[in-house]
């Protein structure tokens, strides 16, 4: 019997909100924030959850995208008046002219002189509809809102809209404290599941972390088994999510979209992605790629750029996506759901089965690199200056070093350790450690002497390897965020 998942997790950001809350009733004078975060990963159930524990009255108002300004004033007003905000919901006056200014005013008027909430969820619909939302906005916080003891929380999908909302060119600047909402972390994944150790993190890895893929996941259920399971649902959030934020974010099938979905399928070189984004009249050309990928890791965030880590400036950079279900989804589950759409269950888990362990063992090194990065600022490591870690490799990806930790980003001092990182069912053993030594030698400014060795293995290590100065599990990389 699948469980309804629990609130889990957001304890630093369940927090932060209360903090500022506690600040309104202090100064009786009123406190925003903006918070941002991609589709499905759980601003408006976070909110939710503050408004219903803060025992104040709140007004939480949802835009629809596309909606007129006239439709959307009036339901506004409409959510306001049915809201447990105003004393006297009648006195609520209905605005049919569109105007922000006027809403606004209306709500200032049923804001009551005790410390109350007021939600606006995906607030870039408002702008993108209409130019003057801003600028209304700006101007009823500065004249009639920030007087009175509200909690204003604005909300959005749209990541780059969401940052301008705060730019020192915009209206807003200034007036708002900024929360970046990212997915459950993986330790938070694993708990919520009851699932531990490698389990754990290959949850993490299947669902990216994301409540609404979490809520139809059986507790204690494995992600293998929990995958087959689900491609015999052809509607499993496991499918319908990832492509949710797809058709959100990427509607039309772009050049933008053929290079995310280019990085989804494995490339991760600038060439290689200009390669399969091109068309029949060849690769995409440098002029069109560049600012395309600069657009999707700077502006959207939906990719990563990693750079390799050594004394020396390296190439090339290397594109991963972000988003790990997002990641899984454009690697292997959109094919497998494709095969469950046409009833062949069988064929669409076979298909994961068959690459699962090849893609999990990409999909593990950003995190298992972010954990260490975590223990090294938390002086946990064997090289206590330590601040960045990352990988390394050449021009021809021979070799290629999973781990680098390093005195610094992305060009070094000094390069402390050098690691391997062995997400399979074999323990490492004396032939991966002579591979590490031997690699682990070309990254510029390893010293073979000085520098130390790191191993991060699922199945553990051979009784026979010695000599490493940090051996870490799958355990240990979860721990990372406890």
């Amino acid at each position: 019997m699948v469980s309804v998942v629990p609130f889990i997790g957001r304890r630093r950001e369940l927090a932060a909100l209360t903090k500022r809350l506690d600040r309104v009733r202090r100064s009786g004078a009123g406190s925003a924030m903006a918070i941002r975060g991609r589709r499905q990963v759980g601003k408006s159930r976070l909110v939710q959850e503050f408004c219903d524990k803060a025992e104040t009255p709140y007004l939480f108002f949802t835009a629809t995208k596309g909606m007129s300004p006239v439709e959307a004033v009036e339901a506004f007003c409409a959510e306001l008046k049915e809201s447990c905000l105003p004393a006297d919901p009648e006195q609520v006056v209905r605005v049919t002219s569109g105007s922000w200014p006027e809403a606004f005013r209306v709500l200032h008027s049923a804001i009551p002189p005790t410390p109350s909430i007021v939600v606006v969820d995906e607030m870039p619909w408002l702008a993108e509809q209409d130019d003057l939302f801003d600028g209304a906005l700006q101007t009823a916080w500065d004249r009639l809102l920030a007087a009175k003891p509200v909690l204003l929380l604005l909300l959005g999908s749209d990541l780059h809209m969401m940052e301008r909302l705060t730019a020192y060119d915009r209206p807003f600047y200034g007036r708002a404290d900024t929360m970046a909402l990212d997915p459950l972390d993986p330790a938070e994944t694993a708990g919520a599941l009851g699932l531990t150790g490698g389990d754990g993190i290959d949850a993490y890895l299947a669902s990216g972390g994301l409540p609404g893929i979490l809520r139809a996941w059986p507790h204690g259920t494995p992600p293998l088994e929990f995958i087959r399971q689900e491609c015999e649902d052809p509607a499993s959030p496991l499918f319908g999510v990832p492509e949710s934020v797809l058709l959100a974010e990427f509607p039309a099938p772009d050049q933008a979209r053929r290079v995310l979905e280019a990085v989804g399928s494995g490339d991760r070189t600038h060439a290689t992605v200009a390669a399969t984004a091109g068309g029949r009249e060849g690769p995409l050309q440098s002029g069109s790629l560049s600012p395309l990928l600069r657009r999707l890791t700077d502006e959207k965030h939906v990719l990563a750029m990693d750079e390799p880590l050594s004394v020396q400036p390296g190439k090339p950079a290397l594109y991963r996506i972000r988003d790990h279900n997002l990641r899984m989804y454009l690697g292997v589950l959109r094919a497998a759901a494709e095969h469950s759409h046409r009833g062949r269950p069988d064929l669409a888990f076979g298909l994961v089965r068959r690459r699962w362990a090849s893609l999990r063992g990409r999909a593990v090194e950003p995190i298992v690199r972010q954990a260490l990065g975590m223990a090294a600022a938390a002086g946990e490591l064997p090289w206590p200056d330590t601040e960045a870690v990352g990988g390394w490799w050449n021009r021809r990806f021979s070799p290629e070093v999973d781990l680098v930790g390093a005195d610094r980003a992305p060009v070094a001092r000094r390069v402390l350790f050098a690691g391997s990182i062995k997400w399979l069912g074999t323990p490492f053993d004396g032939h991966d450690l002579a591979a590490l030594r031997r690699d682990a030698v070309q990254v510029p400014g390893f010293d073979a002497e000085a520098g130390g060795l790191a191993v991060v293995s699922l199945s553990g290590v051979h009784p026979s390897v010695e000599g490493v100065g940090l051996v870490w599990g799958a355990d240990d990389v979860l721990a990372a965020w406890g």
